[in-house]
């Protein structure tokens, strides 16, 4: 039975993950499978992925051939370069030690990479919100200049009417009182 490490998919409709799985290569996608060895998940930034990192060795090394995904998921994960290292072993390249060695600081060198990936984007993401916040702050200026424009137009179109008024009342109060009699006022006054 030929057996293959592929993905079976899963999610909805624009939002798919996938369950990492050992199946007979005759079987449907998504249909019976031997053992499920993990899972990928595309939608993160970076792609989240948990594997069964034993089991995956396992079936690589009883014949499991892995589709090319599957294969890309595995080396990211070092179970191919694992496998290669066992295999150095049992041909006598090297010893368990230095395979142990050699894959170890492969492992720290590749957390260290993802770590800093994860770091620049989280720096890029914050710095994306720094610049949004600041042309909001710029756009909200500008409009609070503009609405304070609108408002010191409309105080100055009406502030002309009643200045208007109150300089045509002064006259007419200026023209009664040249017309009256300065006694006329002054009994006025006294009543």
């Amino acid at each position: 039975m030929p057996v293959k490490i592929r993905l079976q998919r899963h999610g909805r409709k624009g939002y798919a993950y996938y369950h990492i799985v050992i199946a007979d290569s005759r079987a449907p996608r998504d249909g019976k499978f031997i053992e499920r060895i993990g899972s990928y998940n595309p939608n993160t930034n970076p792609a989240t992925i948990d594997l069964k990192f034993e089991r995956a060795l396992y079936w690589l090394t009883t014949g499991a051939q892995p589709t090319d995904t599957t294969r890309n998921i595995l080396s990211d994960e070092g179970v191919l370069l694992k496998k290669h290292l066992l295999e150095g072993v049992k041909k006598g390249a090297f010893d368990e030690a230095e395979a142990q060695k050699r894959f170890e600081a492969w492992k720290t060198s590749k957390e260290s990479n993802v770590s800093k990936t994860k770091e620049q984007l989280a720096a890029d993401k914050q710095a994306a919100a720094k610049a949004r916040l600041k042309a909001e702050a710029e756009v909200n200026k500008a409009k609070a200049a503009e609405v304070a424009q609108k408002k010191a137009d409309a105080i100055a179109a009406a502030a002309p009417a009643p200045v208007v008024e109150e300089v045509a009342a002064e006259e007419a109060v200026e023209a009664v009182v040249e017309e009256t009699p300065v006694a006329e006022v002054a009994e006025e006054v006294a009543e």
